[in-house]
Order: C-alpha cells, then structure tokens, then sequence
C-alpha cells in the first residue's frame, strides 16, 4: 500500500492546514475523494497515532525530579518534612474521619460486624500502600496518584486521577470540617451550658425522609469558621502548619487512649450478638452490611494519599516517603479497632444511628457524668482541626502539581515569596470547601469521597506493573513491592472493586457527572495547554 502524499493530508503535522492541500482538495474534490478512501488504513493510522500521542504523553522520571525541584521562577516548595512530620500528616488525615463521625454512618449498617469493615478498608489500603510506597520511591513528586499516572499511563489517565483527587480531598474535607461543629456544640454545652443556635449550625441542603429538601433559613457556621482557620495556618507555610498538626496528633492519640480505657470499664460482650447485621429492609444483612459499612469508612484511609503529595517537600523523599505510608497505615489500623471494640462494646449498635458527637456520649453514658465527655469533645474539637487542615494541605498540592503541567491555570503554582505556599491556591480551595461545608449534609459526601479514594488506589496499583515493565525498575535500593510486579497490585484492584460494588447508585450517577465535567474541562482546557503537548 502506497503511503499518502504529504500535500494531499488535510493537516500537517504541527496541526495547521496544508497551504497545497487545501488548494488542490478544492478542484479535484472527486479524486482526492477516492483517494482517501483508498489509503484510509494509512491515514487512519496517521489519526490515531497523532491523537495517541496527545492523550496519552507520560512524563519521565528525569522531569518529574526536575519539576520538583524547581517552580516556574525557580523557585520550587520549600523541602523541611522529616520522617516523624510525615507519618504524623498520614495519621492526621486519617484518625479522626473514621472514628468520630463515620461510626454513625457505618454500625447502622453493619452491626457489630463493622469491625470486619474497618478490617477489610484497611488491608486494602495496606496492599495500595506497598504500591505507594514503591511509587514514591521511584517518583518523588507532589501530586500521589496525579503524578505517578502521569508517569506510567499518560497524561489524560492522570487528568482524569486529578479530578478524583479533588473530589476525594475536597469533600473529605468538608465532611470532617461538619462533623467538628456536632463535637464544638457538645464541648460548648458541657462547659459554658450554652449551645450554638439550631439555625446556625444545621445545613441548607439536607436529606429528609422523602430525599433532598432545601432550608433556606439556615446554615452550619462552625465548619465555615473552622476552614477559615485552616486556610490561615496553611498560608503561613508548610513547616508551620506541619509542626502544629503532629502537635494536635498527638493530643489526638491521647485522647483516643482515654477513650478506649474509660469505654472498656462498661465492655459488654452480648452488645456484640447477633454479630452482623440481621435487618434486610435496606439490603444490608449479613455480608452485604459489610461490605457497605467498608465502602463507608474507606475514605478515612485518605491520610496515605496525603502522604505522598507531601513527596516535593519531605527531606530524603525515596526513604521517608514510603517509611511514613507504611508507619501511618500501622498506627491508624491499630487505634480503628481499638475504639471500635471500646465504642461497640459497651453501647449497643441500634443506639448509634443518629447520634451527634458520638464518642463522647458513650462516655457519658458508661461514666455517667459529663467531665469525661468534655475531655473527649476537646479532643475532637482538636483532632478535627488536623484532619481538616492536612486534607485541605493535599488538595492544594495537588493543584499545584497540575498547574504546574499546564493543566489548569497557572494560578494555583504561583508560591509567596517569603512563606513559599501557594496563598492564591489555597484561598480558593478554601472558599469553595468552606461553602460546601455551610451548605450541604455531610449525607451527601462520605461515600463520594470513597468512590474518589478507590479510584485513586485502583490507578496506583496499575501503576506498578507498568513502570516495571518500563524498565524503571534496575534499581537495587529502595523499597519494592513483594511477590513481583502483579500479585499485590492485583489484590488491591480486586479489593477496592470489591467495596466499590456496594456503594449506592447516586454516588455512582453523581460521580459520573463529575467525570463528564472531567473529560470537557480536560478538551477544552488542558490538552490545549499542556506542558508535554507543546514540548512535543
């Protein structure tokens, strides 16, 4: 088959029209025609590979180092997170979502057997973690899932990642920044009798018996306070705002201790029978239960992805990186079934639907006496401040990094000269989370953020094989992915399709709907403006 002139193809590889193929195409419309179809196979061989080419470019490894080492003026993020600063972000992002406000969403449907939920969420994200680990041994950049994709599967797998993350790391953060105010409401009222008005501390879109309904009269005050104190802790610099989390952490893990201590001195082992959930109006019996209530906590593993945006601003980033993963992973899966066990053991499950500021009433209740609560509420009140602050932390990273790419505007890369944080960036996700946190039930984001989470750890664990298989893997030192390249990364598809499966059917319509603003936001902006795509 003969190959197609060069002056007969409608576009010229740089993408602008040919000058002698526009001439001709128009007086011998009839030939040209004919020949076409002729020699389509050629042409269409010419298309695809040109349209390949601009999907799905990958960025080397030698670029992802470079970009983290320098910002659009040469001055790149400031590298001051060490080992103990990093897995304190990963537990911060993650202590504090599952515990405090999810056991409300997930023992209704799971029973006692929610213990099997928080197992199950968390040996998924154990085998992702291998997966982070090893990724961010060998890319050490900003961005997590973003940047490993952009690396291995191309640059519009890694757009499509992005705008999971920022569904992930934005509503996590709202829904955290909701659940403060029910244990700020509880912590006021045990201290000062005074409680904040119903009006202001209940959303204007909320889910009623009948569905959505709209309350125009109120809205929910303290997450919008709380934001706002994120964003000014945020924007005087990592190092700052990284010292003060582990600091809030660690009152975190304290106070968890005293929770599980004083919760075991009314431990009763019949709260536990039946075991899983025997009620199959909503479809949730036995296993199925299970596997809804996991599907439900699964976002609260979100402090491992949090990790690795830090990648371009940890010192020694092939080392703590990975040692931070797996450090955080140990502590988070070892408090989750300590107070699980405390929570369920001494309140029975059909107490916990509905409950506002629930660990704290456990404690009252065994205790009989406020003081323990307002110990507990304080608590809270600190440890959510944490989690909102590093999820809030990881969604501005990660526009930074897609920036960066050229992706989305420049906007969300430029750095203060002085504190080195992206203040515009983080002004912006700021308002937009604060709105959200004021404005809508937290009903409306738990298994969002989840969908967006077992996305993020499904792409990471393709990652692997194929970066291997790409040669990236000659190098001796640094950590790997046990039994080779398949089994784990394996394992964890399968584990997250798994969980996946039982998410309900509006998170699944309301998520294609955020993939169909994706893939525009993509055609119309990014491939126009993409780093890679004007290089080439």
């Amino acid at each position: 088959m003969r190959p197609l002139p060069p002056e007969l193809l409608p576009h010229t590889p740089n993408g602008r029209l040919s000058a002698v193929g526009a001439a001709r195409y128009r007086p011998i419309h009839r030939t040209v025609t004919k020949y076409w179809q002729a020699e389509f196979p050629i042409a269409g061989q010419y298309v695809a590979q040109n349209l390949a080419q601009s999907l799905f470019p990958t960025k080397t490894l030698h670029a992802q180092h470079h970009d983290e080492e320098s910002g659009p003026s040469g001055d790149g993020l400031r590298r001051t997170l060490g080992l103990f600063q990093l897995t304190m972000i990963g537990v911060g992002a993650t202590i504090g979502t599952g515990i405090f406000f999810t056991m409300v969403e997930a023992v209704p449907k799971a029973g006692p057997s929610v213990i099997l939920s928080f197992l199950l969420a968390a040996l998924t994200a154990g085998l992702t973690a291998l997966c982070y680990a090893e990724l961010s041994f060998r890319i050490p950049a900003s961005g997590s899932s973003y940047s490993f994709a952009y690396a291995t599967v191309g640059e519009f797998a890694a757009f499509i990642v992005a705008f999971c993350l920022l569904l992930e790391y934005g509503l996590a953060a709202s829904a955290t920044a909701i659940g403060w105010s029910d244990y700020l409401n509880n912590f006021l009222s045990n201290t000062l009798g005074w409680q904040i008005p119903e009006m202001l501390r209940k959303p204007m879109f909320v889910s009623g018996p009948h569905g959505g309904e709209i309350h125009t009269n109120q809205f929910n005050l303290a997450p919008m306070v709380l934001v706002v104190l994120c964003s000014i802790m945020l924007a005087r610099g990592t190092r700052e705002s990284a010292t003060a989390n582990a600091v809030m952490v660690l009152i975190k893990l304290a106070i968890l201790v005293f929770f599980v201590v004083v919760a075991f001195t009314g431990f009763d082992g019949h709260n536990f029978v039946p075991f899983f959930n025997a009620d199959n109006s909503k479809g949730f019996a036995g296993m199925a239960g299970v596997t809804a209530a996991a599907g439900t906590v699964f976002f609260s593993f979100i402090g491992l992805d949090t990790v690795a945006t830090a990648g371009s601003e940890a010192k020694n980033p092939r080392r703590t990186v990975p040692l931070g993963l797996l450090c955080a992973l140990g502590i988070v899966t070892l408090f989750y079934l300590l107070v699980a066990l405390a929570a369920l053991g001494s309140q029975p499950a059909s107490q916990f639907e509905g409950q506002e500021a629930g660990l704290a009433v456990i404690l009252q209740n065994v205790t009989h006496r406020a003081w323990p609560a307002l110990i507990l509420s304080a608590g809270a009140v600190i440890s959510v401040f944490s989690v909102t602050l590093v999820t809030i932390y990881g969604q501005t990273r990660i526009l930074y990094a897609i920036s960066r790419d050229g992706l989305v505007p420049k906007l969300f890369q430029r750095v203060h000269p002085r504190t080195q944080a992206p203040v515009r960036n983080i002004l912006i996700v700021c308002v937009v989370v604060g709105v959200v946190s004021g404005l809508v039930d937290a009903t409306y984001l738990w298994d969002m953020v989840s969908m967006g989470t077992l996305i993020a750890f499904i792409v990471v664990s393709v990652a692997i094989p194929v970066i291997r298989r790409r040669g990236a893997d000659n190098t001796d030192n640094g950590f790997r992915v046990p039994f080779g390249p398949y089994v784990v990364p394996c394992l964890s598809i399968m584990a997250c399709l798994y969980i996946m499966k039982d998410l309900s059917a509006t998170t699944f319509h309301a998520f294609f709907v955020w993939m169909a603003v994706a893939v525009l936001s993509y055609f119309f902006y990014g491939i126009r403006n993409s780093k890679l795509n004007v290089l080439a």
